[in-house]
């Protein structure tokens, strides 16, 4: 009998190039809760009237527009580090400078200088991550996609965990003021090691113009076969992991009546090591498997794992149950992941990935943000058991336009 040989699936993840996705995927993750959650904390506990506080959540959106001027930053090279690189290092001394300036601000007397620099902080955040989606893009190759996009997820999560929960739990002992300072070093130590990560292959012409960056990546994607077809796959292959996350919480709480510290603790923590274990998995299994064969394959394992709310609807409250199906559902969210992320950079050009990647991705929240809404109103109507069976079924349309697409998709490769 032959000995299973695990080292390819280790031995992708030990690469320098997914090291230097892994650090990235940290920095990017790092300035989100300072613009947001735990933003919003600290203005909580300094007194800022709830209107402005409100008021702040507009400071998010850059992160939504971002692709209005990625085409900049696939067409202009800084003078140092190289295209990639230098635009990466330039968001983060920026988003040091401005988190220092954060934590010299007094909520309280100051909100609206504050939301200044907050929305500075979020535009240099999301330019930080259109062009670390595009380093991604550009430096790893077809079988390292997977690897890659688990290690960047992780280390995302993480550094969300550190702007986030730690961050709420330092400021209780030191004050928001010298967490932000802490912050703001730790962005600018993000720059030093920006500095002796790898560059993409500088082989790759960057667009000549402004107008050839804003209209070639557009030109790129609809002039391929069957454009139509997989632009609309992008919008549907997540759809039921979103429609069914839009309410799990709501659910677990209200829906079979568990207390906000077991959802917290199982559905929060535990459902995020899940998540990570998931995209860990089908990144190591992505090297031996095709791009389709892992879409299909954790598309359906995605799909199924909803029916397992369905499931604990119908039973009832069980703690077993509760762990089984999330982190059953976290578990396939997150090889899902590692496989759609791949589909995304594998759709993408070198010479316009930053501005490529933030098209395909923003296509990609289309789903989430319009057919989402409508969760509640289903709920009321057919109940909590009904609901997640229907959330399973919204994942058909997506998997049978991908076995449509299955030329397309195995003949995806590096665009140069």
């Amino acid at each position: 009998m032959k000995k299973f040989d695990v080292s390819p699936y280790i031995r992708v993840f030990t690469s320098g190039k997914i090291a230097s996705v892994a650090f990235f995927g940290f920095s990017s993750g790092l300035p989100l809760a300072l613009t947001g959650g735990s933003l919003q904390s600290w203005m909580t506990v300094s007194g800022v009237d709830l209107r402005v506080i409100g008021v702040f959540s507009l400071v998010g959106l850059p992160y939504t527009i971002k692709f209005l001027w990625a085409p900049v930053m696939d067409r202009f090279i800084p003078p140092f580090m190289g295209r990639r690189r230098g635009w990466i290092a330039l968001a983060q001394i920026a988003l040091s400078a401005i988190l220092a300036f954060m934590a010299m601000t007094d909520p309280k007397s100051a909100p609206a200088w504050l939301a200044f620099l907050a929305l500075c902080a979020a535009f240099a955040s999301a330019s930080q991550d259109i062009v670390i989606d595009a380093y991604r893009t550009d430096i790893l190759e077809d079988k390292e996609r997977g690897a890659g996009v688990a290690v960047f997820v992780t280390a995302y999560r993480l550094a969300m965990i550190v702007s986030g929960a730690f961050a709420l739990i330092l400021a209780d002992q030191i004050g928001w003021e010298r967490v932000y300072l802490l912050m703001a070093c730790l962005m600018a130590t993000s720059a030093l090691v920006t500095f002796v990560s790898q560059e993409p292959d500088g082989a790759v012409i960057a667009p000549r113009s402004l107008k050839e960056a804003v209209e070639g990546p557009l030109a790129d994607l609809f002039g391929r076969k069957s454009a139509v077809a997989m632009l609309s796959l992008i919008v549907l292959y997540k759809l039921a992991d979103a429609y069914a996350g839009s309410l799990s919480t709501a659910f677990l709480i209200r829906g079979v009546g568990f207390s906000q510290t077991e959802v917290g603790a199982i559905n929060k923590g535990f459902g995020l090591a899940a998540t990570i274990a998931g995209a860990l998995v089908g990144g190591a299994l992505m090297v031996r498997i095709s791009l389709y064969r892992s879409l299909m394959g954790f598309g359906i394992f995605q799909a199924v794992s909803t029916l397992s709310f369905t499931a604990l609807a119908v039973w009832g409250k069980s703690y077993p149950l509760l762990f089984m199906s999330v982190g059953f559902e976290n578990i396939s969210s997150g090889m899902g992941s590692a496989a759609f992320v791949s589909l995304l950079m594998a759709l993408c050009d070198r010479r316009f990935s930053a501005t490529q990647y933030a098209i395909l991705s923003s296509l990609s929240a289309l789903g989430r943000t319009f057919i989402a809404p409508t969760s509640g109103f289903v709920v009321e109507a057919v109940g909590w058991a009904v609901f997640f069976a229907i959330a399973a079924l919204t994942a058909l349309p997506g998997l049978f336009l991908l076995s449509r697409l299955r030329p397309e998709v195995d003949g995806l490769k590096h665009h140069d």
